[in-house]
């Protein structure tokens, strides 16, 4: 296959991935004053201490603002107040964009364009524009030069907004024409709706009972201040004004008896998305029956609403069969992602329901491709979705990173080419065909993971190392290296780990499968599968689950920060990160039950100053899925915490699931952390995730990217399916919890060990990679390696792999340990039990049951 060259492809990818829009030209001779000059600015990053964002708003033309040097750049003003606007002007130095766009935002992080501009020739830029917003920014998509992007001025004009009522409560009502929804009405006459409609002719009436309710979508969360209430002759004598971020939980603002209806206003003060009246005593013997409700918002905050939905991002790329040039977009993509290994380039494809005629989409790093049917066959690929390893020298063990999800695949040749190592998951695919695990020429694999996928053909996994397959089926498996393992797979092997890879359960004891982003007509949703219990095969067509609406996802975009994030949390929104690398400031806090945080493109996140990246609440049915948490240069206690120290609650109905959700210490430059997942709720599912201490990249080393642990799992009934952890500095994973399940686990201990005292404890060589602690009664788990390949000391034993306590109830099956070629051995399987490793063959230690 012929690679085209990454000069190519760079210099025309703006061409294709960006929006035609006209540029007007002329000489920045404006006699007003800019709204923007002297005003608070920021930017995604600053060339250096000379060149800081606020140069561009100081209304000198000898100061500039200049960012790194990579193309998706921003610069943005805060001009204070919200204003409506009329011009913006660019005087650029000799770096300047060839496209960008002007964005403007009530909130700073919720944006819309307002121009797009492609083939600037820089100079100064005069754009006429229409919005209203308080905050201006040029969004950079391509670059003229091989620098950043660099403003002498960047000028917004316009009108300030009017000013807010002096007591903050606006006399507009917030209500009219929204949503509505009761408890029930009395006839097809009097709905809900007709207490929004702004008619006092028209009213919402109930049926005649206690309690009755009738409630209205804001549409975001707003801060309440006043609620209008015009009663019917059916009035209530007690009743409750309340809100809420979802819909299901209530807060009270006001509780009210001894009313007399008529027109009344009552004062509140408080914030949700819905607001509702709940009836709980009627003053006659009919319903309840309002003419008007209005709701006022304003006081009590100043910061304005997340608002949900909105566009993809810059980095998503959405294409239908028709989409010109699309095999060329692919190629763009891929020629710059081909060894991209620790950049911070994210790309997300989508494709429309249809049928895509010879399209071969190679995926690089940090790319993801996926359907938007809500069926794998909604969307049909005659070709292939390509991941191989020239760039690497036909090795794919370094094949991370990117994800293919909900298509279905027609091989040209018969045989999809998947050689990815870990980090790769291929889910919810149909492959009319074969499926080819190896690269070409069947160099070294180290991969990987499938999941709820139907490959009509025989999988060759070749030179594949390991691999873990769920809920799929499949037309046949041929060989493997040392560790195949599969549960609820039709047509998988039979087990044979006693002289042969093989590791086989009939189903899954419990699975959840990740929810994705789909068309419902021209609406984007989001599919929330259902749990399963002894799953066997794919969940599809029949597709138990729930879909949200994009409307109630916070679409996070880069430049989103921390405040805001968590700001959505608790409106009740959930969090949809679009392709970008996001650093955090704070910690993100998941607090409402059934959250969704789903990711796309490995959207990654990075805490800075030592905080931790996101804390889940011990509360039930939070789905984290599809991005990456990469470890910050000063040292956090725990990237991932899901449940607080203690947690206790059960949540076996509806657990907790984290699918695809990735961690690195290390190679994208020097990061610390003392743990890296810290599980401490019952019940939780971890499905499917690599957590991994660089062994190759920047910032490695044995100190300088330390990380103690890996997984660490108080909580009870927890249970793991596809599990990757590597080289962390003391355990990989420590399991305190009762009852715990791990199926399919693969591990490299690390290979920076400067010598067997630096991992010497309790008169033990070598921390375990999989240890139980010994208080534990019930454990069980299948399918587990672990190699070591020493390469700073190639003469460190250690004495085990795994270490669990012997009781009855701690069972291990299917297990073994590597040397690999000889770097470091190890003494025993698990505990003293096991023959030693030994030599340079690379021979596994096996044992089938333990005790």
């Amino acid at each position: 296959m012929r690679h085209r060259s990454l000069g190519i492809a760079l210099a025309t990818a703006a061409a294709l991935l960006t929006i035609p829009a006209q540029t007007s030209t002329a000489s920045a001779a404006a006699a007003e004053t800019p709204l923007s000059q002297g005003r608070t600015a920021t930017a995604s990053s600053t060339e250096n201490g000379g060149t800081p964002a606020a140069a561009a708003v100081d209304g000198d033309t000898g100061t500039r603002w200049s960012s790194a040097a990579t193309d998706t750049q921003w610069l943005q003003v805060d001009l204070g107040e919200s204003a409506n606007l009329s011009k913006v002007v660019l005087n650029w130095e000799a770096a300047y964009a060839k496209d960008y766009k002007i964005q403007v935002s009530g909130n700073g992080s919720t944006w819309t364009d307002v121009r797009s501009v492609t083939a600037s020739d820089g100079g100064t830029d005069t754009l006429d524009v229409s919005g209203t917003g308080r905050y201006v920014r040029m969004y950079g998509v391509t670059r003229a030069t091989q620098y950043g992007y660099s403003l002498w001025e960047f000028q917004v004009f316009g009108t300030a907004g009017s000013t807010p009522p002096a007591d903050g409560c606006a006399t507009a009502n917030a209500a009219k024409g929204r949503p509505a929804t009761a408890s029930s009405t009395e006839n097809a006459g009097t709905p809900a709706s007709a207490a929004f409609d702004g008619d006092t002719g028209t009213r919402w009436s109930s049926q005649s009972s206690d309690p009755q309710w009738v409630q209205v979508d804001l549409g975001s969360s707003q801060s309440i201040c006043k609620v209008d209430l015009t009663w019917e002759a059916a009035y209530a004598k007690a009743f409750k004004i309340q809100a809420s971020a979802d819909g299901q939980n209530w807060t009270t603002l006001k509780d009210v008896t001894g009313a007399t209806g008529g027109s009344t206003s009552y004062d509140v003060s408080g914030t949700g998305r819905y607001l509702r009246i709940y009836g709980t005593t009627r003053a006659t013997a009919y319903g309840y029956s309002l003419w008007e409700v209005a709701v006022h918002t304003g006081s009590g905050s100043t910061t304005p609403p997340v608002e949900g939905g909105g566009d993809l991002g810059p980095n998503v790329i959405v294409v239908d069969p028709n989409t010109a040039n699309l095999q060329a977009k692919f190629d763009q993509v891929f020629a710059q992602q081909e060894s991209n290994q620790f950049g911070s380039q994210r790309y997300q494809f989508l494709l429309k329901p249809g049928t895509y005629n010879n399209l071969n989409a190679q995926l690089g790093f940090y790319t993801s491709i996926s359907g938007l049917g809500i069926n794998p066959d909604d969307t049909k690929i005659n070709g292939d979705v390509t991941v191989d390893a020239g760039w690497f020298n036909g090795n794919a063990t370094q094949n991370f990173w990117r994800s293919a999800e909900n298509l279905s695949l027609n091989p040209v040749n018969g045989t999809d080419r998947w050689a990815v190592a870990q980090a790769a998951p291929f889910r919810r695919m149909h492959v009319t065909g074969g499926l080819n695990l190896a690269p070409a020429g069947y160099g070294w694999a180290s991969g990987g993971y499938i999941a709820d996928s139907k490959i009509d053909g025989t999988v060759g996994p070749y030179s594949q190392q390991q691999w873990y397959t769920r809920d799929s089926s499949v037309g046949g498996w041929t060989n493997g290296v040392w560790n195949m393992t599969f549960t609820g797979v039709q047509g998988a092997p039979a087990t044979n780990f006693d002289s042969g890879p093989y590791t086989t359960l009939d189903t899954t004891p419990v699975s959840r499968e990740k929810p994705f982003l789909y068309l419902d007509g021209s609406d984007y949703k989001v599919f929330v599968p259902a749990k399963r219990t002894n799953a066997r095969g794919v969940s599809w067509p029949a597709n138990a689950g729930t879909s949200l609406p994009l409307s109630q996802f916070y679409v996070v975009k880069p430049g989103a920060t921390s405040a805001t994030i968590n700001q959505a949390l608790s409106q009740g929104l959930n969090l949809l990160f679009t392709p970008g690398v996001y650093h955090l400031d704070q910690t993100i806090d998941v607090t409402r039950a059934n959250t969704v945080v789903l990711g796309l493109g490995l959207a990654t996140i990075v805490p800075d100053n030592g905080i931790d990246a996101m804390h889940v609440a011990d509360v039930d049915g939070v789905k984290l899925a599809g991005f990456l948490i990469d470890a910050g240069s000063r040292k956090s206690d725990t990237l991932l915490q899901i449940g607080g120290a203690g947690a206790s609650a059960d949540h076996a109905a509806n657990p907790t699931t984290m699918q695809d959700v990735f961690i690195r210490i290390g190679g994208a430059g020097p990061g610390l952390a003392t743990n890296s997942v810290v599980v401490n709720s019952d019940d939780v599912i971890v499905d499917h995730t690599w957590i991994w201490r660089a062994d190759h990249g920047e910032g490695v080393g044995w100190e300088t990217n330390r990380a103690d642990y890996g997984l660490v799992v108080n909580g009870d009934d927890v249970l793991t399916t596809g599990l990757f952890v590597e080289h962390f500095n003391k355990y990989d994973v420590l399991w305190n919890g009762e009852r715990g399940r791990t199926i399919f686990f693969q591990n490299e201990k690390a290979y920076d060990v400067p010598d067997a005292a630096a991992v010497t404890h309790d008169g033990i060589v070598g921390y375990a990679a999989y240890k139980v602690a010994d208080g534990v009664t019930t454990h069980e788990a299948w399918g587990m390696g672990s190699y070591c390949n020493f390469t700073s000391d190639p003469g460190i034993v250690q004495h085990h792999g795994f270490q669990v306590p012997v009781k009855p109830g701690v069972k291990l099956h299917d297990i073994l340990v590597i040397s690999l070629g000889g770097k470091g051995q190890y003494a025993h399987v698990v505990n003293d039990t096991g023959a030693p490793t030994s030599g340079t063959d690379t021979v596994p230690s096996k044992i089938t049951s333990f005790p």
